[in-house]
């Protein structure tokens, strides 16, 4: 068995045998106190206990506006953020789910009837598979055929990340959204440790340098990504902490979309406005840890913020002035007048 093989079935026996719920992991880091946002806390009501107490995460990776939407969720493991999206997109809209660890995926598929029948609808709108996120065209997931991309604690698992963000940007539709939560370091992790089975099942020694994931969507051709919430937590197992030394980790939720970006951001003189409409954001939207648009309120932003807006599903909910006709220079943040964000501790903006 090769290096990649003996990882992953290290994985697939850590999540599917030697996890029996929460409570056996040894660290915070794939199940971190995040408040769930307000309005998925009653979604969760409806999610069956069995999916919610043997799912794993490091965040609440569910954006905002998805009726309709076509969701595919990278690591959906029991189906938690899957079940959560699916009352989110409607019964019209379509979310699906893969994992390569049967034990989990099994108890979404057993749990497909018993959700529909909560969500009051008349049909399913979930599909669940068991496969590999680095190869989602095994499953039948097409070019350019799916809104948003969702994973919560997972990509930091696989051994060819490079190879799950270019399926990610394969199926995105021009303009979708990729929004998830993993664990990041300040460091990369010592060769002699990323092979370690409990490191990796506790979602250490897989954690992506925050530079290297910069780098490695550069050459993707993606050019800009925004941290949306960013949490550090601390490794309090002592035996572990010895073996990992002073790397510091982040939980992070991140977003990014599938669009044209410049690899600094640009200043065409666009201000957006916000015009409200979207439920989870009556008076304010907030698109990343520096970008808070107040309702009817005119912010200056810049090129590539303007895409991320004007080129995507929240289009409808601004209105947006200016064009890349006239190019004034680099942008400043000093030009984002709210004042409110004007210190970002990381992505691409500013």
């Amino acid at each position: 068995m090769d290096n990649q093989s003996n990882v992953i079935e290290n994985i697939k026996t850590y999540y599917g045998k030697t996890l029996q719920n929460k409570n056996d992991l040894k660290t915070s880091a794939c199940c971190t106190d995040q408040k769930i946002p307000d309005h998925l806390k009653g979604l969760m009501g409806n999610i069956h206990d069995d999916i919610v107490s043997k799912f794993y995460g490091c965040g609440s990776p569910i954006p905002p506006l998805l009726t309709g939407a076509t969701v595919l969720d990278l690591g959906c493991g029991t189906g938690l953020d899957c079940y959560l999206a699916s009352q989110l997109v409607g019964e019209n809209g379509r979310v699906i789910g893969v994992d390569m660890t049967k034990e989990q995926i099994s108890i979404a598929q057993n749990y497909e009837e018993y959700q529909k029948v909560k969500f009051g609808y008349k049909k399913k709108n979930t599909e669940f598979h068991l496969g590999y996120i680095e190869d989602l065209d095994s499953i039948g997931v097409a070019d350019d055929s799916v809104d948003v991309v969702i994973s919560n604690c997972v990509i930091n698992l696989t051994s060819d990340k490079r190879k799950v963000f270019s399926e990610i940007f394969r199926v995105l539709k021009p303009g979708g959204e990729l929004y998830f939560s993993d664990v990041f370091c300040d460091r990369r992790i010592p060769k002699e440790l990323m092979d370690d089975p409990l490191l990796l099942g506790e979602c250490l020694s897989g954690a992506m340098y925050i530079e290297d994931f910069r780098r490695m969507l550069k050459d993707l051709n993606i050019n800009d990504y925004r941290v949306v919430t960013e949490s550090p937590f601390e490794v309090n197992d002592a035996d572990i902490r010895n073996k990992l030394g002073m790397v510091k980790f982040n939980s992070m939720t991140l977003r990014t979309f599938k669009c044209d970006f410049e690899d600094i951001c640009e200043n065409y003189g666009h201000v957006a406005y916000y015009q409200g409409g979207i439920h989870e954001y009556p008076n304010n939207f907030i698109l990343d840890d520096h970008h808070q648009f107040e309702k009817g309120f005119p912010i200056p932003v810049c090129g590539n913020t303007s895409k991320m807006i004007g080129e995507s599903r929240f289009r409808e909910h601004f209105l947006l002035v200016g064009d890349f006709s006239s190019h004034y220079g680099e942008f400043s943040c000093d030009l984002i007048s709210n004042g409110k964000y004007d210190n970002p501790s990381s992505g691409s903006c500013c």
